[in-house]
Parts: structure tokens; C-alpha cells; sequence
């Protein structure tokens, strides 16, 4: 039998005993979150996509919202009460966050940062977002998320 190789994300949920579904894809190179919701064959309105940005205090925040929007940081500022946000450079998201680019996960980073959720979430019974790794997705009820992280849902796009 092969050992499943759990991300930090599946330990952090296991730990709480919240119950997960993975969605295991082939990939070799990071794909936007439109090509992993095509192979996987899911409605991309429920694949979330999860955005780390940094605020003029060096603050880090960590958005996450459908891949098939854009975030709009002046709104996202606002949630979190900045004057202004900017993506956090991608040279720093391995060493702030844990994870790589296209397996950024918004539960079990090295640090507890405000988890910001789309609303649109709470629309579906299950989301999908990275597992912490990429070739793997969560798929979990939105509002467990509470249990693992420091969240709120707000709006955080336009249109």
C-alpha cells in the first residue's frame, strides 16, 4: 500500500478532524487556476485560488477567491485596513508562506497570517483551493475554515 504524502494543509485538517476530499492532478509546472479546474473537471466558479499580498507595514494578508476572478487590492485593503496592499513578490512566497507558486494554500502556512475568503463561497457546499502542493486540491466545506484559520469572507472582486 502506498503512504499518502500529506501536505501541511491535510495534517492541519486531519488534526481537526474536518473531513476533505483530494483532487489529484498531472502536473509537472505551475497552471493557473483555470487549466487545474479544466483537469480536473470542476466548475471554476468553486475552484479558489489563493493570493498572498503584503501592505505598506510589511503586513502580510492572504486572499482567496475564484481563479476565474481578479482581486481587486484597493477593496482588499479596505477589509483589512490598509491604506494600500501589494502582491507579495514571488521570490518571497516560498520563505513567507511555505509553499510554491500554484500549491499555495491558505491553511498551514509557516505563520497564522488573516485568511480574507471571497464571499462567493459561501454560495457552494464545497470549495476547492491548493492542498499545499501542486497536482493536489482540497475540496472541503467553506465554512469549516473558520477551525483552521484566522478568516472572514468579504467581497473581494468586482462584477
Amino acid at each position: 500500500m502506498i503512504k499518502e504524502n500529506k501536505t501541511n494543509a491535510m495534517r492541519t485538517l486531519d488534526a481537526k478532524k474536518i473531513t476533505y476530499r483530494i483532487h489529484y492532478y498531472d502536473c509537472d509546472e505551475f497552471l493557473d487556476g483555470i487549466q487545474v479546474a479544466k483537469r480536473c473537471n470542476l466548475d471554476e466558479n468553486r475552484v479558489f485560488k489563493t493570493i498572498v499580498t503584503l501592505s505598506l507595514k510589511k503586513k502580510i494578508y492572504v486572499f482567496v477567491l475564484p481563479v476565474n476572478k481578479e482581486i481587486d487590492l484597493k477593496l482588499a485593503a479596505k477589509y483589512v485596513h490598509e491604506k494600500s496592499i501589494e502582491l507579495l513578490p514571488l521570490k518571497d512566497l516560498l520563505n513567507t508562506t511555505g509553499y510554491v507558486r500554484g500549491g499555495c494554500s491558505p491553511i498551514g502556512m509557516k505563520k497564522n497570517y488573516d485568511v480574507i475568503i471571497d464571499q462567493t463561497a459561501l454560495n457552494f457546499e464545497t470549495i476547492i483551493f491548493s492542498a499545499g502542493r501542486i497536482g493536489a486540491q482540497i475540496e472541503m466545506d467553506p465554512r469549516l475554515l473558520y477551525t483552521v484559520c484566522n478568516c472572514s469572507f468579504e467581497e473581494l472582486t468586482k462584477g
